[in-house]
C-alpha cells in the first residue's frame, strides 16, 4: 500500500504525462455552456471554449466539483493509501477547496490533508507536481504537505492578457478591476499573490509585456536553476517562441509549456500568454 495519494482539481494543468507517472488523481471542475454541463479536460477541450466565446454572447459558467465528486476520489485513493494529500486554488478564487474541505471530513478511515496552493494554472499544478513527487518516493504524510507549502511559498505567476472582460465577468479580477478603462491603451501584467489577481505593470505592446515578465523573473531566481512553465490560452506559436527565449537564458530544471484547461480558458478569454516559476 502506498503512503500517500495526491488529488488535485482539473485547473492545475498538470502534463498528462506526469499525471500518469505520478499517479496523480483528477477531480474535474464543471463547464456549462448553454444549459449543457461538460467536465473539464475530460468531455470539453479548450479549443471548444474559445469557439464558443468568439461566436456567443452568453459567457459559459463554471463550478467546483461537488463534495460527492470528491468522496468518489477520496474512496478510491483511500483503498490504496494510508492518507491523501488534495491540493487546490484559493477558496478566494474558487469553491473547490471548500468543497474538498468537507469531503475529507467525511472520509474516516484515512487521514486527508487540504492544501491551499494559493495560485493557479500550472502554478497549482508545479505544487502538486512537487507533492506526487515526494509521495512517489515514499515520503510520509507531513512531510508531503510540508513539501507542497514549501514549493506553494516560492512560486511566481506573471502573464499578460488580451482582455479582463472575462475574469470581470467571473468576478475574479481582484485588483485588476482598476485597469478595465484603460486596455485599449495597454497590455497589462498581472500576478497572483495571496490568491488574488493583482496588476504587476502596465505595458502599451505585448512585445513589452513579454519583456517585463523575462526580466522579472530574471531578478526573482537571480542565477539559481529553475522550474518553470509557459502557459497560454489559444497562444501554441507564442508560448513555444517565448518557451524558447526562456530556455536560451535560464537554467531550466524542467521546462514545459501548459494550455489552460477550458475552465480556466473561460475565465481568462484566449490569447493569455505567462511565466509561472520557482527556483531550486
Amino acid at each position: 500500500m502506498k503512503k500517500v495519494v495526491v488529488v488535485t482539481d482539473s485547473s492545475a494543468t498538470v502534463p498528462e504525462k506526469l499525471v500518469e507517472t505520478l499517479d496523480i488523481r483528477i477531480v474535474p471542475i464543471v463547464l456549462t455552456l448553454d444549459g449543457h454541463s461538460f467536465r473539464d479536460g475530460v468531455e470539453i477541450t479548450p479549443g471548444d471554449v474559445y469557439r464558443w466565446l468568439r461566436e456567443s454572447r452568453q459567457p459559459p459558467t463554471t463550478s467546483a466539483p461537488s463534495v460527492g465528486d470528491f468522496l468518489r476520489v477520496y474512496t478510491s485513493a483511500a483503498q490504496e493509501a494510508s492518507s491523501i494529500v488534495s491540493i487546490h486554488l484559493s477558496p478566494k478564487l474558487s469553491g473547490t477547496y471548500n468543497a474538498a474541505m468537507t469531503a475529507s471530513r467525511l472520509v474516516e478511515n484515512v487521514p486527508i490533508r487540504v492544501v491551499n496552493c494559493h495560485n493557479v494554472a500550472i502554478g497549482q499544478g508545479f505544487v502538486t507536481i512537487e507533492a506526487a513527487r515526494a509521495a512517489h518516493g515514499g515520503a510520509d504524510l507531513d512531510t508531503v504537505v510540508a513539501r507542497a507549502n514549501d514549493v506553494a511559498d516560492r512560486m511566481n505567476l506573471l502573464a499578460t492578457i488580451g482582455t479582463l472582460e472575462y475574469l470581470h465577468q467571473g468576478g475574479r479580477i481582484g485588483g485588476a478591476a482598476a485597469l478595465l478603462g484603460a486596455m485599449l491603451q495597454i497590455s497589462p501584467v498581472l500576478h497572483v499573490t495571496d490568491g488574488h489577481v493583482e496588476v504587476f505593470a502596465r505595458p502599451r505592446t505585448k512585445a513589452k509585456a513579454i519583456r517585463v515578465m523575462l526580466t522579472e523573473m530574471a531578478k526573482r531566481v537571480d542565477g539559481d536553476r529553475l522550474h518553470a512553465a509557459v502557459l497560454h490560452a489559444d497562444a501554441p506559436e507564442e508560448a513555444e517562441a517565448l518557451r524558447q527565449q526562456v530556455a536560451e537564458r535560464f537554467d531550466c530544471t524542467e521546462l514545459f509549456v501548459a494550455e489552460l484547461t477550458p475552465v480556466m480558458g473561460a475565465h481568462t478569454g484566449p490569447g493569455v500568454l505567462g511565466l509561472v516559476f520557482y527556483a531550486d
